[in-house]
C-alpha cells in the first residue's frame, strides 16, 4: 500500500524533526503512557509507517526524545564564571510565562512512567542523573569545596525534590526556597575548616602576653 498523499500524512525531509517535535508537546503536556501512536501521527502529520522508519517503535522515540534534552537541561561544563554562582544558578528559572500546569524534569517524569530500572529509557533516566550531579562536583570541585562529590549529590538532591514539590503544587515557589537552602549549602562546604584545638574565636594578640593590637 502507498503512503498517504493527503496534507495531513506529510513524509520526506523534515519528518524526523516533526515527530520529535510532536513527541515533545504531547509527553510534556500529557505523559508518555497517556500518548499513543494515533494521536502522535495526527499531531506530527506523518503515517505510523513514517514513525517506525525513523524510531523503532514508540520506546525508540521516547527515548530520542530524552536524549535531545540532555544538553540543554545539564549544568554547563565550562571554566567561565564564577563556579560559586554557577552552582547557584541552577536553581534560577525564568518566571512562566504561559498558565500551562508545571511538568517539571521529563527525566524524572519518564523514570516513574517506566518503573522497571532495566527498561532503556528508565535507565537513561537514572544515568541523566548521575551525570547531573557529577557535573555539579566538578564544578563544586573548581569552587573549592572540601567535599565536592557529597556537595554535588546534596545540591541535586535538592534540586530534583524543588522540582517534585512544584510540580505537584503547580508553583514557583519550592524553587526559590530551595536556592535559599542551596547557598547555605555551597556557602558551608567553601568555608575555611574551623581551627582544630580552638576553644574560641582566634587569638588576636601577640604570644608575648601583650594586648591584642
Amino acid at each position: 500500500m502507498s503512503e498517504p498523499s493527503s496534507a495531513g500524512r506529510r513524509r520526506g525531509r523534515g519528518a524526523r524533526e516533526r515527530i520529535l517535535a510532536a513527541a515533545t508537546k504531547l509527553f510534556t503536556d500529557q505523559g508518555i503512557n497517556a500518548t499513543g501512536m494515533e494521536q502522535l501521527t495526527s499531531v506530527a502529520g506523518v503515517s505510523k509507517r513514517t514513525v517506525y522508519t525513523h524510531f523503532e517503535g514508540k520506546d525508540g522515540l521516547v527515548h530520542a526524545y530524552l536524549r535531545q534534552l540532555e544538553d540543554g537541561l545539564l549544568p554547563a561544563e565550562d571554566d567561565d564564571g564564577d563556579p560559586r554562582e554557577q552552582l547557584l544558578t541552577v536553581f534560577d528559572r525564568k518566571p512562566r510565562e504561559t498558565e500551562d500546569p508545571i511538568r517539571g524534569c521529563p527525566f524524572l517524569n519518564a523514570a516513574v512512567e517506566v518503573p522497571d530500572p532495566e527498561h532503556p529509557v528508565h535507565r537513561l533516566a537514572a544515568a541523566y542523573k548521575t551525570e547531573f550531579s557529577r557535573r555539579l562536583a566538578g564544578i563544586a570541585r573548581r569552587a573549592g569545596a572540601r567535599d565536592p562529590e557529597h556537595l554535588g549529590e546534596q545540591l541535586a538532591l535538592l534540586y530534583d525534590g524543588a522540582v517534585a514539590r512544584a510540580t505537584a503544587l503547580n508553583s514557583d515557589h519550592p524553587g526559590a526556597s530551595a536556592r535559599e537552602i542551596a547557598v547555605l549549602l555551597v556557602d558551608a562546604a567553601l568555608a575555611e575548616p574551623a581551627r582544630q584545638g580552638s576553644g574560641g574565636p582566634p587569638e588576636t594578640g601577640d604570644r608575648t602576653g601583650g594586648r591584642p593590637r
